[in-house]
Parts: C-alpha cells; sequence; structure tokens
C-alpha cells in the first residue's frame, strides 16, 4: 500500500508539472462543439464500454489494470486532439475537466467513504421482516444525508449479520441495492454523484429536495411494501426457510444491544453537509485562475475543508472502528482513477451536445424533442435512466444535463419537470444493474465473501425487470408524462 502510495504521488507530482509547464497556454478558449466530429465520443464510449464488459469477461485483466485501461483511453483522446487542434487547446481540455469538474466531485467522494467508514455497528438484530423492513428504510433516509456509498457501506453488514442465519436472504440484499444503494440518494447533492455533479453546475443544493420528493416517495414507498410483503412471505410462510431456521447454527447470535464505535464521524458528516451548503449560499464574487480553469473562491474553501475533515476522521477514529468494518482504499482508488478518465474523454462530447441542432449529436436531442423542439420529460427519464442502467450514471446525468442545454438556471425553472426527469432517471436506474452505480458492485461484492449466493450478472437485470420497471413505468406515467 505504501508502494502504491508513492507512485501515485509520484504520478500526481508529474501531472502538475507538465500542466504548470504549459500552464501559459492552458487559458485558450474552448473549442466550438459544432465544430467537431462525433469521432471524437469514440474514447468516452471506449472508457464505458470497458467498465461494462471488461469486469465481466476479463476479471482479472481488469482489476489489475483498471487503472491503465483508463489512462489509455483519456490517451485516446489529448494525443490526437493535441495534433488537431494545438497543445493548448488539448490541455485547456484536460485541466477543465479536471479542476473544475473531477477533483470536486472526487474529493467530496472520498470525505464520505472515509468518514463513513469510520462509524462501525456492533452487535446483531434478528432479522425479521419488521427488523429488515426498518433497516432498509434507515439505511433510505441515510442516503440522502451520506451519500448512497457512505449509507451502504455503514448499514451492509449489520443488515448481512442479522440475516445470516437465513438461507432464503438473497432478496434482502437486492432490496438493499434498489434502495440504499440507488433510490434513497436522490434528495440532496451529497446522496448520489450525478446531483453532486448537478449541483457543480448550477442547480441549488435543495432543488432536488423540492422536485425530487415526491418521485423518490413513491419509489421507495413501494419498493419497502413489495419487500416487506416478500420477506414476510419467505420468513413465516416458506416451510423450507422456517425448518432451516430453527436448524441453522447462528454464526452471529442476536445480541440484547446495538452500539457504535467512531461516533465521533457523525459530527464530520455534518460539517461535510455545512461546507456543500457554504458553498452553494455563499457567492463571495471571487474567482481566480490554476493553471487556466477558473476556480471560485467558495468551492476551493469547500474541498480544502473537505481535505481537512477526511485527515480528521483518519486520525481520530478508533482503530477497532475501521477494522470493524475492513475498510481499504480499494473501492475508491478504482473510482478515483476510473473518473479521472471518464471526465476527461466527456469534455468533447459535453462540447458537442452544447452545440444543439448544430453539433453532431442533433438526433440524439430529437428523440428527447417533439416536433416543436420541446422536451418530452417521460423520454429524458428512460434515456437518462436506460444508460445510467449500463454506463456509469454520473456521467450519463451529465451527458442528458447538457443535452437539454446545460444551462442551470433555465433548467430550475422552466426546464425544472425536464431537470427532474433527469435526475430521477439517473439516481432510480442506476439500480437496474450491478454496474449502474458504483456501491451496486462493492454490496454484491461484500455479500457473496459473506457467503450469499448473488445472482449472475443477468439474473439481477430479471430482479430489476420484474421489480423496478413496472414501478418506473408508475413513475413516468405520475410525474413525467406532461399530463396536467
Amino acid at each position: 500500500m505504501k508502494q502504491q502510495s508513492t507512485a501515485s504521488a509520484r504520478t500526481a507530482a508529474t501531472v502538475v508539472g507538465v500542466c504548470a509547464f504549459w500552464s501559459s497556454g492552458a487559458a485558450a478558449a474552448a473549442l466550438d462543439g459544432s465544430t467537431l466530429s462525433p469521432l471524437w465520443a469514440l474514447p468516452f464510449a471506449g472508457i464505458l464500454l470497458s467498465i461494462a464488459i471488461l469486469p465481466l469477461v476479463a476479471s482479472a485483466l481488469w482489476h489489475h489494470h483498471f487503472g491503465k485501461i483508463a489512462a489509455a483511453w483519456a490517451a485516446a483522446l489529448l494525443v490526437p486532439f493535441a495534433f488537431a487542434f494545438g497543445m493548448h487547446a488539448a490541455l485547456h481540455t484536460l485541466i477543465h475537466a479536471l479542476a473544475t469538474e473531477y477533483i470536486p466531485f472526487i474529493v467530496l467522494l472520498a470525505a464520505l467513504y472515509t468518514i463513513a467508514g469510520g462509524i462501525c455497528v456492533r452487535g446483531n438484530l434478528h432479522g425479521s421482516p419488521n427488523v429488515n423492513t426498518a433497516m432498509l428504510a434507515l439505511g433510505t433516509l441515510l442516503a440522502s444525508v451520506m451519500g448512497t456509498t457512505g449509507a451502504a457501506m455503514l448499514l451492509i453488514r449489520p443488515v448481512l449479520r442479522a440475516n445470516d442465519n437465513r438461507k432464503h436472504c438473497v432478496h434482502v440484499v437486492i432490496f438493499f441495492i434498489f434502495l440504499v444503494a440507488n433510490a434513497g440518494g436522490s434528495l440532496s447533492p451529497l446522496g448520489d454523484p450525478p446531483l453532486f455533479l448537478g449541483f457543480l453546475n448550477g442547480v441549488d443544493f435543495f432543488w432536488t429536495t423540492r422536485h425530487l420528493a415526491l418521485p423518490m416517495l413513491f419509489v421507495c414507498t413501494s419498493l419497502l411494501v413489495l419487500f416487506y410483503a416478500l420477506d414476510s412471505y419467505l420468513y413465516h410462510c416458506r416451510g423450507a426457510d422456517r425448518e432451516e431456521r430453527a436448524a441453522f447454527l447462528d454464526p452471529t447470535p442476536d445480541s440484547h444491544g446495538i452500539f457504535i464505535e467512531g461516533k465521533v464521524n457523525f459530527v464530520l458528516l455534518a460539517l461535510v453537509v455545512g461546507l456543500v451548503l457554504m458553498s452553494g449560499l455563499w457567492k463571495p464574487g471571487i474567482e481566480f485562475t490554476v493553471l487556466g480553469a477558473p476556480i471560485e473562491l467558495q468551492n476551493a474553501v469547500r474541498d480544502v475543508a473537505l481535505i481537512g475533515l477526511t485527515g480528521l476522521s483518519l486520525a481520530v477514529t478508533p482503530r477497532a472502528a475501521r477494522a470493524g468494518n475492513a475498510f481499504n482504499w480499494a473501492p475508491i482508488e478504482e473510482v478515483a482513477k476510473l473518473f479521472a478518465g471518464i471526465f476527461v474523454t466527456i469534455a468533447p462530447v459535453i462540447m458537442m451536445l452544447r452545440a444543439g441542432s448544430d453539433g453532431a449529436f442533433a438526433q440524439v436531442a430529437r428523440l428527447v424533442t417533439d416536433t416543436e423542439g420541446r422536451p418530452i420529460d417521460g423520454m429524458y427519464f428512460w434515456a437518462t435512466g436506460l444508460l445510467s442502467s449500463f454506463l456509469d450514471n454520473a456521467p450519463t446525468y451529465l451527458v442528458f444535463f447538457n443535452l437539454a442545454g446545460g444551462d442551470a438556471q433555465t433548467l430550475m425553472t422552466s426546464g425544472a419537470t425536464t431537470l427532474a426527469a433527469i435526475s430521477a432517471g439517473a439516481v432510480f436506474m442506476g439500480a437496474n444493474s450491478y454496474i449502474g452505480n458504483a456501491p451496486n458492485f462493492m454490496v454484491k461484492s461484500m455479500a457473496q465473501a459473506r457467503g450469499v449466493r448473488m445472482p449472475s450478472f443477468f439474473a439481477y437485470l430479471l430482479w430489476a425487470g420484474a421489480i423496478l420497471v413496472p414501478i418506473f413505468l408508475m413513475t413516468t406515467w405520475l410525474f413525467f408524462s406532461g399530463e396536467k
């Protein structure tokens, strides 16, 4: 681990050195997206397809070299981009993508991951339908406060311990992914990465709370009711499960109490929320450039303070708490490397989308607009959602946010239902597959490590299709059909 940290530090130093050398020309104006060929989107498509396919067909190769693969796709864009438009244009694209979007994104995600990873819930509950439903409901509420990653990492271990004497508990983990790792994170920019990207692009902090509260309540209530009915059937009515519970030795017997280690991290989580709120409410109007990229003072203060809180959590959290959570850096390291490549390769795609009908993706715009050029909210919901099911939901959100115009002030007012459809599609439908949202695979892996026989990639799709698709069809009709 120390060698990896040293290598990462050397890589970062090299990047900073190169950027400093070229900083004098990095402020070159961004290219006009209407002049770009759709071929510039191939590296973005390549990295997303790599994320979707390689873990399934070449697992060992992917897990050992995913960082190199992401870097190769970034280079596949930047090198020809530099030859076609000049080194300064390529460097402007790189610096703008990293400094204005990637760094704030990964700093917040790392802070939530680290701080939540220092909270360890000890003890064991009995995995009855009432207890299981209550834990899923709690995780759903926490997801919008501490992020889907934080809430999933906090509660998946207690949920698995509570049900480790039940043979039929796969459904518990599947609904946990649906609710805690996805739909529950729809009420704030802290909840899910797509919404934080919207916040970085000018969407107000509480906008999502106001406009996604009813869709989120409908989806999550429907899932909790279905879960309770299914869990009750398996727990009370299925004879095999009842007999197995009676004969099965519980590896973690129920305790008389639950206690929490690392409670100081709740204070740090509250400070994280305060910092994100501060950056959205405090507008001093001070801006400076770092290697040619514009940085607003409030965002710089937020990110530096978040890094400080991350370090403070590592310093003050008892070692036993992180050991109890089996805390390690592998998940956040994977996200950091992959998203660096994603944010670089998506840059020309965003330029072309912002060009609208003059850009290379004019046909895509026609699919989500009517003959008069007005957005079709239901199409935005499903197009964003289906791509979020098999690609990562954060860059997918960014693509459709820009396709809808990319102006936060307009989208929050006259385009509010369109922005809500994009946001809901990205967050809700990240649950449709294991690769739709980062916590999905982490939860699956942890459940398998505890002996739960999780469904295969395609079997999980059947679960999602049977349970989620009907709920999403109702969601479309109720909230995004355009009917008044």
